[in-house]
């Protein structure tokens, strides 16, 4: 059974501390399983500016057992999944201890985006790219930062405008826009799935 009231404890922990950290916690519904997570970009890095959304899910060892995360933010990075999300990390594996938090496991997701591990890769061709053509890599992971990670500056009336230029009907672009709270990556990929 997971332990609830410590996973409450640790949101209390994670929300008091988030003005210095950066770093959000919250449940995805009622259902404290399933959370997600936001860890800002470190700074000096091509993810500097981004902002990362984790989906969390709480196994019911919790927290004898690491939780299981993957970035809903697409990223380039070696040890991330360019198509899955999915994170290669040994805290959130074989060396997961119950005296570490969610927060402690996001700051060091956090540290990974900082310092990549392109010898223990999660995704090979992002790997290869970090250690044949460093400066592509570069260019590539602040691209995926500028295009996922960041919400668009523009205001709601441009976007709009944006995706009428691209052939949908005003009307649908803004139900879509106003539906994913203004994220046009999203309402893009919602108007494209029909």
């Amino acid at each position: 059974m997971i332990d609830f009231a410590r996973v409450q404890k640790e949101l209390q922990e994670c929300s008091r501390d988030m003005e210095a950290s950066g770093i959000k916690v919250a449940p995805k519904s009622d259902n404290l399983g399933r959370l997600t997570g936001t860890i800002p970009g470190p700074i000096g890095t091509p993810y500097e500016g981004g902002t990362f959304q984790i989906d969390i899910t709480l196994p019911d060892g919790y927290p004898f057992e690491p939780p299981k995360m993957q970035f809903a933010t697409k990223v380039w990075h070696p040890n991330i999944s360019s198509q899955s999300g999915a994170i290669c990390l040994d805290i959130l594996k074989d060396q997961w201890s119950p005296a570490l938090t969610l927060k402690t496991a996001l700051l060091s997701v956090q540290a990974l985006l900082s310092a990549p591990e392109p010898d223990d890769p999660q995704d090979a061709v992002v790997a290869q790219q970090y250690l044949r053509d460093y400066q592509t890599f570069v260019g590539t992971a602040r691209y995926w930062t500028e295009t996922f990670a960041k919400t668009s500056s523009l205001g709601v009336e441009e976007k709009v405008q944006k995706l009428v230029e691209m052939g949908f009907p005003e009307a649908l672009a803004r139900g879509a826009l106003e539906s994913v709270g203004g994220d046009e990556n999203l309402a893009l990929e919602k108007l494209c799935s029909g």
